[in-house]
C-alpha cells in the first residue's frame, strides 16, 4: 500500500524557502541535514496533514543540480511510505515505473532506505520504506 510521506520541492537557497514556508504556517518537523550521499542539504516541515521536503544541492556534483537548472524552485517529487520496498518496486515495474537511483538510505530520514522512479505519464516518485520495515 502507498502512503503519501511528503512532497520534494526542490530550492535553490534553502534557509530563504524554509523562512517562507514558515510564513505560510509550516513549521520545521526535522531540522536541516546535510545528504552526503546525494550532496544535499534537506529540511522537513509540515502544516495540517502535509509533509513537504525542501532540497537543495550543496555542490556542482549533486543528484539535484542538473533539476535546478532545468526547474528552478519548484515541487519535483511525490514520496511514498511502503511496506515491502522490494515488492513495490516489483509491482511498480510492472506498472511502467523505471528505477532511476539504486536502493540507498537515506540520512535524513533515520536511515531508512529509498529508491526513485520514473514514469512518463507522472514523473518521478520516491519510495520510503515504512519505519516498521527499517
Amino acid at each position: 500500500m502507498l502512503t503519501v510521506h511528503h512532497i520534494g520541492y526542490l530550492v535553490k537557497k534553502i534557509e530563504h524557502a524554509e523562512r517562507q514556508f514558515e510564513e505560510l504556517g509550516y513549521v520545521v518537523e526535522r531540522e536541516r541535514h546535510y545528504d552526503d550521499i546525494r550532496k544535499v542539504d534537506i529540511t522537513f516541515l509540515t502544516k495540517d496533514s502535509y509533509r513537504v521536503e525542501l532540497v537543495s544541492p550543496v555542490a556542482p556534483d549533486s543528484v539535484v543540480s542538473g533539476l535546478i537548472k532545468r526547474y528552478k524552485n519548484a515541487p519535483y517529487h511525490i514520496c511514498y511510505a511502503v511496506d515491502n520496498l522490494e515488492a513495490n518496486l516489483e509491482k511498480l515495474g510492472s506498472q511502467g515505473f523505471v528505477q532511476i537511483t539504486k536502493v540507498q538510505p537515506a540520512p535524513a530520514i533515520d536511515g531508512r532506505r529509498v529508491v526513485f522512479l520514473q514514469n512518463a505519464a507522472i514523473g518521478m516518485i520516491e519510495l520510503v520504506e515504512s519505519e516498521e520495515e527499517n
